[in-house]
């Protein structure tokens, strides 16, 4: 199942981070941190999810309202990997946090690109 989505770098970096954080919530379940796996699963990869959505987007608006809402998801699955960092008192994935991060700036770099084309 491949195309020239995954050759595009949010993309290709939020399905990473899905497969990543899958294994992480996967984790947490067997210490049974139930609800905080479901949390940051849900949030993390819904991230990815709206990024697919906005590819095929009807129109600039459109597509970055879809990035505006990986951008919140992204937000809250950072939100929820802080806790487990902290909960857990242990260092989470580093590989995590650091796609988390790249994800976050390339969502900025987008939505200033969609705050340029607004005021043009």
């Amino acid at each position: 199942m491949h195309n020239d989505h995954s050759k595009i770098p949010i993309i290709h970096l939020s399905i990473e981070f899905s497969l990543l954080l899958i294994k992480y919530a996967e984790e947490l379940e067997t210490n049974n941190k139930h609800i905080i796996a479901y949390e940051i699963l849900k949030c993390g990869t819904s991230i990815g999810a709206y990024v697919m959505e906005g590819q095929s987007a009807d129109n600039n608006t459109e597509y970055f309202e879809r990035m505006r809402m990986a951008d919140r998801e992204a937000h809250k699955a950072w939100y929820w990997l802080y806790l487990c960092e902290n909960m857990l008192q242990n260092n989470m994935n580093k590989e995590l946090s650091e796609k988390l991060e790249k994800i976050m700036h390339l969502l900025h770099g987008i939505l200033a690109m969609a705050d340029k084309k607004a005021v043009i």
